[in-house]
């Protein structure tokens, strides 16, 4: 958000990744820094005995564990009622003031509908807000993984950030191989390499555009459209045929630019069409408005079909291109054309995509 409208909500960081990939490894690790002090953590269990609470060395009235189910379906009540709880105790000073919240879920859950919870519940969305998706990814089992289970697919494809546990076990050549896997999911995410669980408080924090430290936008470190399109191209210049059994194979990203002002309303309905007939293929989508009646550049970002409120930044970036005041958009998107996202632009905003090398 821009300086003037400074978000004193307290931010929420969502700790996602597949079955043993580290995350409570990594937490524990985390906990122990002074950055991390003032932090609460609520960690979700699936199962019906409760074991990874006793894991993380860290346990007190800062702690809650959601143990009557999967955080992506069943326990988004007990989620909206152990966020306001401790808004509430800390309001009544029976707890120190929570300067962040991270939320470990089960290496099940699909993040979407978390976040659809911290946005949609009043209240929550009122005191709390979603500083970004981090997915803990096992350098040494990822690819069987991928290839077996649709779930770490979508963590990876909505992930801000990903964090590679187990570097310490994996080859050079294997940790190289993992992150040309996830560039071609999720290329706009930073890749962090993590060895023995041990990754700085930073890792997980300040994930979106806007930094609210340094008072900037890093539009062009957030978008990474040239990553994205250079992604693309490295796809398209191998004729290798994808593998049917693997669940991340149809999984691509792209990037479009309008050189064009889009239309507010016109926009919001292309947006609104394709998250209603396409929304279970679009795993993500970033973009960088330029709106017709606002000298300001608009920021959207949608995971699946939970659209984030949108933002406005103080002004357009400096640094080329994006200093050209183009509406850009990136898209992570399973089994869907690129030319059915385009045609839905080209027919309620009446814009086409620039062409582009």
């Amino acid at each position: 958000m821009p300086p003037e409208n400074h978000d004193r909500r307290i931010p929420v960081t969502l700790l996602t990744g597949f079955l043993g990939a580290g995350k409570t490894t990594m937490l524990n690790h985390l906990l122990n820094q002074p950055e991390m002090a003032r932090s609460a953590v609520l960690i979700n269990e699936f199962g019906s005995v409760a074991i990874d609470h006793h894991l993380v060395t860290k346990i007190d009235d800062d702690l809650v564990l959601l143990d009557s189910g999967c955080i992506c379906c069943t326990v988004r009540s007990d989620l909206t009622r152990s966020l306001g709880e401790l808004f509430m105790r800390s309001l009544r000073r029976e707890l120190p003031p929570i300067a962040r919240v991270i939320i470990e879920t089960t290496g099940l859950a699909d993040p979407a509908p978390v976040i659809f919870t911290l946005m949609e519940d009043f209240f929550i969305a009122e005191r709390f807000r979603t500083d970004g998706v981090v997915t803990v990814v096992d350098a040494t089992h990822i690819h069987s993984q991928l290839a077996l289970h649709p779930e770490p697919v979508k963590q990876i494809a909505m992930a801000d950030r990903l964090l590679l546990s187990k570097c310490d076990l994996a080859s050079p050549s294997e940790l190289s191989a993992v992150s040309a896997t996830l560039c071609r999911i999720n290329p706009s995410a930073p890749q962090i390499y993590v060895r023995r669980g041990e990754l700085a408080a930073a890792s997980i924090s300040h994930c979106g555009l806007y930094d609210p430290d340094g008072k900037s936008a890093d539009v062009a470190g957030w978008l990474a459209e040239e990553k994205v399109r250079e992604q693309r191209r490295l796809a398209h210049g191998h004729h290798h045929h994808h593998d049917v059994d693997r669940h991340d194979a149809n999984v691509f990203s792209f990037a479009l630019t309008f050189a064009e002002p889009l239309h507010w309303s016109f926009f919001a309905d292309a947006i609104s069409s394709l998250l209603e007939t396409a929304g279970d293929r679009i795993l993500r989508i970033k973009g960088l408005l330029n709106v017709i009646g606002d000298h300001k550049p608009r920021v959207v970002q949608c995971v699946q079909r939970v659209l984030y409120p949108y933002a406005r930044l103080d002004d357009w970036p400096q640094q080329a291109p994006y200093n050209d005041r183009c509406s850009r958009l990136v898209f992570i998107v399973r089994d869907l054309p690129q030319a059915v996202v385009e045609e839905a632009f080209a027919m309620f905003c009446g814009v086409r995509e620039n062409a582009r090398p």
